[in-house]
């Protein structure tokens, strides 16, 4: 994720021991007994990431808990996204006094079926991945970018986003995406200048898609 983040943004990718690694009380309780081995994986790497992210921006340890959402509750002043895979995790942490917020997601590179891809493209989506170019599930491209977006509109607006609130627009030499929120959503928004916009960048490789956006300050 290094690659797809400005310099303000610290990231953190899980190595092999960061799925067993230690959690702190708050977050241990966050799982619960009854949490599947997978869930408690991904849990773990997610938050040892975390406190790796902070410490890149010269923070002290500090738990990283879950709402009743399953969104990352980072400490005060600090900014972040945490996402994971089959076999992948990272996180990223920023200071609130560069970002807004910070949104990341990775998924894995593949053909999804018809039903899939009503569920998350509109129409005119469905429309510009057929002429982009072939050898890239342009589908599960932007499904990624939607959730990145939603992991960056989240935090600031607290409200949810469904996939086809966000009409996403894919430039495939640059490797960039911009979505465009829905003037309800963004009308109906309870907080002060809701995002309209994010844009982000994306890559293939390595059997990935990856995709983050930062939203500025105002």
């Amino acid at each position: 994720m290094r690659d797809l983040l400005p310099p303000t943004v610290a990231v953190a990718v899980a190595r092999p021991d960061d799925w067993a690694g230690e959690l702190l009380a708050a977050e241990q309780a966050c799982l619960g007994e009854r949490a599947v081995q997978t869930r408690r994986r991904d849990f773990t790497a997610g938050r040892v990431c975390a406190r790796r992210a902070m410490a890149g921006l010269g923070l002290p340890p500090a738990a990283v808990p879950a709402a009743a959402d399953r969104a990352p509750v980072w400490p005060a002043g600090v900014v972040g996204s945490i996402t994971h895979t089959t076999g992948y995790c990272a996180a990223a942490a920023a200071r609130s006094t560069d970002l807004r917020s910070v949104g990341m997601d990775a998924e894995q590179h593949r053909e999804v079926n018809a039903g899939v891809r009503r569920l998350v493209l509109l129409p005119e989506e469905e429309e510009t991945c057929a002429r982009l170019p072939r050898g890239i599930s342009w589908p599960v491209v932007l499904f990624s970018a939607k959730e990145t977006v939603y992991k960056v509109w989240h935090p600031v607006v607290g409200s949810w986003l469904d996939f086809h609130d966000a009409r996403l627009e894919v430039d495939p030499d640059a490797g960039t995406f911009t979505a465009r929120i829905s003037p309800a959503r963004v009308d109906a928004a309870a907080v002060a200048d809701p995002p309209a916009t994010v844009s982000g960048r994306f890559v293939v490789a390595d059997g990935l898609v990856r995709t983050a956006a930062v939203l500025p300050l105002r």
